[in-house]
């Protein structure tokens, strides 16, 4: 492992392997993120702060002098914010992308939640275990807490329960898949080789990230994202990959770091543009969805150029794979990015734009009504507020628990008299109604 010609980041890379530590773990121990690791491990980001490499040198149990004699790169990576048709160049010296750099990893403010959630957040996590009561036993315990199958799953098998699991989820049969899950992804950890057992548990645990984002537990988003990351590293397929860096933002997002949730995915979206190993149609489509959930992100900050940069490139990149699906998936969190940054009415004419009938799932249906819900309670129309409400509710029943619909449906309760019925949509949607 120390030949000649080894670089500071392979060095890195090479001995965490030999601890067997992921680069979350490892980043954890320093206190910085994820992407900051992965950079330095591919000689892209130096490291100059001693204080760190000291504390770097003492987690990997080598000797400073060895660490710092390792050739590091001359300076560090420029990244780019995307636009149609040109970038604007980042630098990572800014004090706030290193303040933010410098937060605590998502995955140990997970779990320390997870085994005690805190004040004020008790009564929620309670209403939410009992659908992922399952998914944590296999998280906390491991597979010997799980039902085993009736039969030994096979290859076959595994591949149609991965199917299976994609069906429910775009049906949005969340209480189907939440109680099916757990056995599914344990059964898919005894069948194939190491990299066939890691491509697809990693595919369930992405499917694992969705649902608890539906259900709304963001300690568990953050865990799942964790080991879906993981095992899609260990697969090696470059799109399993990106979908699961893609989740890891999105609980990087719902625990408040958002230029990190943001940076994670544009990162993601680049090293993607290079893999030759994946169709371009596949790889385009993937970068959009990448780029689009970046530009939702960035909505969130209020940074309105970055965010339209972004959704532009992710339309740019999911018309040029050609796959509908991609699309339409852009255009949603178009929609989203314009309700974020408190354009209702764009958000309207936009969503006037398209055919509810013509998107394919349940889930994407009632997505779509939710955030038009959304913009017009923004716009102050609690009449069409509502009825884009309804139509969530035929499209997916299971999708007004969520904690949008909740917060829309409680708001509503202001207009109970101009709004017949509202008060048990707003009791199905899990009010308490007093």
């Amino acid at each position: 492992m120390r030949g000649s010609g080894i670089t500071f980041g392979k060095f890195i890379a090479l001995r965490r392997a030999e601890m067997e530590w992921t680069q979350l773990r490892l980043a954890a121990e320093l206190d910085r993120s994820e992407v900051w690791m992965s950079l330095v491990e591919r000689d892209l980001q130096r490291v100059k702060d001693l204080t760190l490499l000291q504390r770097l040198a003492e987690v990997l149990r080598c000797e400073l002098n060895e660490l710092m004699a390792l050739p590091q790169p001359a300076s560090d990576r420029p990244r780019s914010r995307p636009r149609k048709s040109a970038s604007i160049t980042l630098t990572s010296s800014s004090a706030a992308e290193e303040d933010d750099v410098r937060r605590r990893p998502f995955l140990t403010l997970a779990a320390a939640a997870l085994f005690a959630p805190v004040a004020g957040q008790q009564a929620a996590h309670a209403e939410t275990a009992a659908p992922l009561a399952g998914l944590e036993d296999l998280l906390v315990y491991g597979a010997g807490r799980i039902p085993a199958p009736r039969s030994k799953p096979t290859h076959e098998s595994v591949a149609a329960w991965l199917l299976t699991s994609r069906r429910e989820f775009k049906a949005a049969q969340y209480d189907a898949l939440a109680e099916a899950l757990p056995s599914r992804i344990a059964a898919a950890q005894m069948v194939g080789s190491t990299e066939e057992r890691a491509r697809n548990v990693a595919q369930l645990y992405n499917l694992a990230v969705r649902l608890c984002i539906k259900i709304g537990d963001n300690n568990m988003v953050a865990i799942t994202a964790d080991r879906a990351l993981t095992a899609a590293r260990d697969g090696g397929d470059p799109l399993v990959v990106a979908e699961a860096q893609r989740m890891v933002s999105s609980a990087w997002r719902r625990q408040g770091s958002l230029a990190r949730a943001t940076d994670i995915v544009v990162v993601a979206a680049e090293d993607l543009l290079v893999d030759t190993t994946v169709p371009e149609s596949a790889r385009l489509a993937a970068r959009g969805d990448l780029y689009a959930t970046a530009a939702y992100t960035a909505a969130k900050t209020g940074d309105r150029a970055y965010a339209h940069s972004l959704i532009r490139e992710a339309a740019d990149s999911a018309a040029a794979s050609g796959l509908m699906d991609g699309v339409q998936g852009v255009a949603l969190h178009e929609l989203s990015v314009h309700y974020e940054l408190g354009d209702a009415g764009r958000a309207i004419e936009l969503a006037s734009t398209v055919d509810p009938t013509a998107l394919p799932t349940a889930e994407r249906q009632a997505r779509f009504f939710t955030d038009v819900a959304r913009a017009f309670d923004q716009w102050g129309k609690p009449e069409q507020c509502y009825r884009a409400l309804l139509a969530a509710e035929e499209a997916a029943p299971q999708e007004v628990r969520r904690g949008a619909v909740r917060d829309l449906a409680t708001a509503l309760l202001r207009h109970d008299r101009k709004l017949p019925g509202v008060r048990d949509f707003a009791a199905r949607a899990g009010v308490q109604i007093i």
